[in-house]
């Protein structure tokens, strides 16, 4: 086996070429990037979701606060428009949230499964390339 030697003695063991790599190892390194990105995919839509229902939050907690006589607008596109009943206004944004929270839990799911085969094909693919070394 052909291996990229490093300059000195306190570098990084031997790492094969990938001429040197079995097809069945390269396959799973495909698949080892592929979760990799669509973890990284799953994590940004956590990220916006967070915010989202964040967003959410601080806009309830700010309706609260406001005295019942005193006007609320609703964005609709690009213009803001004055809503009469506040109560409809809070339950939509309730419903929005409850709504984002199922999905962010989906994706927190999601998250952990690929997380989990992540580290087990990681393991497998660590393990054939050790076993090829010897």
């Amino acid at each position: 086996m052909r291996t990229l030697k490093s300059g000195t003695a306190h570098c990084a063991p031997a790492i094969p070429l990938a001429a040197d790599i079995p097809p069945q190892i390269r396959n799973q390194i495909a698949q080892l990037q592929q979760i990799q990105q669509q973890a990284q995919t799953i994590v940004s839509q956590r990220v916006q979701l967070e915010m989202q229902v964040k967003e959410m939050e601080r806009t309830l907690e700010e309706l609260a606060k406001t005295p019942e006589d005193a006007p609320v607008y609703r964005s609709v596109g690009t213009l803001l428009i004055r809503v009469k009943d506040r109560q409809t206004v809070a339950k939509d944004l309730e419903d929005s949230k409850e709504t984002t929270e199922v999905r962010l839990n989906s994706l927190k799911r999601q998250e952990e499964r690929l997380k989990e085969k992540l580290s087990a094909l990681q393991r497998e693919v660590s393990a054939a390339l050790s076993a090829g070394q010897r």
